[in-house]
């Protein structure tokens, strides 16, 4: 058969392992894997690259609204843009409503926002912050019928988070509707408690955000949500567990027989607490929940990540302007921590970071890398078409070169932030094409095509086997 695209002799990662292998592209999907594969209108020479499944990164935020006066620095268009000049094909950002707006109200609107600007492919998490009638027994079933399979609780912030009773009823609706709840594991009134103590002893600088939210805090929050869970009876991911502590509650769920997931990000492998502790207002840009911990947590989260315990590394961007007003220089942020905007920028280097200090420094995997970037995250979150290259499956693929090295540079970056935490940081290894439904969207870290070409993607239940 005639190919649309066929990638010519680079190391393929599937589901079976490594394989040399041509890949066939048809109509979107891939079509054939095979030996001296030809007749194609397109040939990629990919000899001395690494087919990857297209990323997932099933953690981020987008326009999402972040309180008066301060904006995300990402809209759809540089956030996708980002996204695939850092190998990802799709992402999975979250719905928040706005004020008093019906979580419907919200999903229409987020819709609007990503409608003809995305680079990649998305699908939305819903944030179920109300636990009202309307919420729980007509928007969020007939949200979660429309592909909207999975939604977030949280344990902290002011307006969001939500008693262990709210928790439990957002639970048995997705026990009916076979759904995956997903929980912001940190405990608001001991975060409350050491805060209030912090601004009583004067100590307002960005560092006392991690010294406010220490360790206990999460594992006491992340054994409380797996209980809840198992009380309820319904599956759970535990997102962004920073530490070994969390990480052994989950494991101890784990044990009892509970089906709990666990997500980690590129931050707690190499940030710390010392970061916020940086001169003048140099932490902010590292402000973050839960916050970076110490080197010697990196290896916990390593072995969580080698060992098996982590089913997903996403990145959890949340990017704001540095230099700003509307960002982390709000109004009051330098003179208390409490007012700066929390969240980090990563999506683009989520992926280098991983494959440079887990592939190239032999912590890990070619197969692993593909399983806890894409395969699993398609798994968990209903995306059926997506996450693995086989036959059948979306043209979504990443061709990696594992020779170049160089250091991360906001220069060179894409999102709308104007800094990375990981200035400097040194990688090897890096993205040079990524490939969506068949179609060169990114190359050699520049945009290809004349318009975006993702949009978005209704889900299915969970695959939780």
């Amino acid at each position: 058969m005639a190919f649309d695209t066929i990638i010519k002799g680079a190391r393929v990662v599937t589901s079976a392992g490594v394989t040399s292998c041509d890949i066939g592209l048809c109509d979107g999907k891939i079509a054939s894997l095979a030996t001296e594969l030809s007749e194609a209108k397109e040939i990629i020479d990919a000899r001395g690259l690494i087919a990857m499944p297209g990323g997932i990164d099933s953690h981020v935020h987008i326009s999402q609204p972040s309180g008066p006066g301060i904006e995300m620095a990402d809209d759809f268009a540089s956030a996708t843009r980002s996204a695939v000049c850092g190998g990802n094909t799709t992402v999975l950002p979250f719905c928040l409503p706005d004020g008093d707006q019906s979580l419907r109200e919200a999903v229409a609107a987020y819709h609007a926002k990503a409608e003809g600007n995305c680079h990649c492919d998305v699908s939305f998490h819903l944030i179920v912050k109300s636990t009202d009638p309307v919420t729980l027994g007509q928007d969020l079933p007939a949200l979660i019928h429309a592909g909207h399979t999975s939604f977030k609780v949280f344990m902290t912030y002011e307006g969001l988070a939500l008693s262990d009773r709210q928790i439990l009823d957002v639970m048995a609706v997705a026990r009916e509707q076979n759904a995956m709840v997903m929980v912001h594991a940190e405990n608001e009134d001991a975060i409350e408690f050491l805060r209030d103590k912090a601004e009583r002893d004067g100590n307002l600088s960005p560092v006392n955000h991690a010294r406010t939210r220490p360790v206990p805090v999460e594992r006491e929050a992340t054994h409380r949500a797996i209980s809840l869970a198992e009380i309820a009876d319904v599956p759970l991911t535990i997102v962004h567990v920073s530490n070994g502590e969390s990480l052994d509650e989950i494991r101890r769920g784990r044990q009892r027989g509970a089906k709990v997931f666990a997500e980690t990000c590129p931050q707690y492998i190499t940030l710390t607490a010392d970061d916020l502790d940086r001169a003048g207002f140099e932490g902010a840009k590292y402000v973050c929940s839960p916050p970076p911990r110490e080197a010697d947590d990196w290896d916990d989260i390593w072995t969580g990540i080698t060992g098996g315990d982590f089913d997903l590394f996403s990145s959890d961007h949340c990017p704001f302007r540095f230099n700003d007003a509307a960002g982390k220089d709000a109004a009051g942020a330098r003179n208390n921590f409490r007012n700066i905007p929390n969240g980090i920028p990563g999506v683009e280097t989520r992926l280098p970071i991983l494959f440079s200090e887990g592939v190239m420094k032999g912590r890990i995997s070619l197969e692993k890398f593909a399983a806890i970037t894409a395969t699993n995250h398609a798994r968990l979150y209903g995306l059926t078409s997506k996450g693995a290259i086989m036959v059948g499956m979306d043209a979504d693929i990443t061709l990696w070169d594992p020779t170049i090295t160089r250091p991360v540079r906001q220069s060179d970056l894409h999102h709308g932030a104007d800094y990375t935490p990981w200035e400097g940081f040194d990688v090897t290894g890096w993205p040079v094409r990524t490939i969506l439904r068949g179609k060169t969207v990114m190359r050699d870290g520049a945009l290809s095509g004349d318009r975006p070409v993702g949009h978005h993607v209704a889900r299915s239940t969970p695959d939780l086997l």
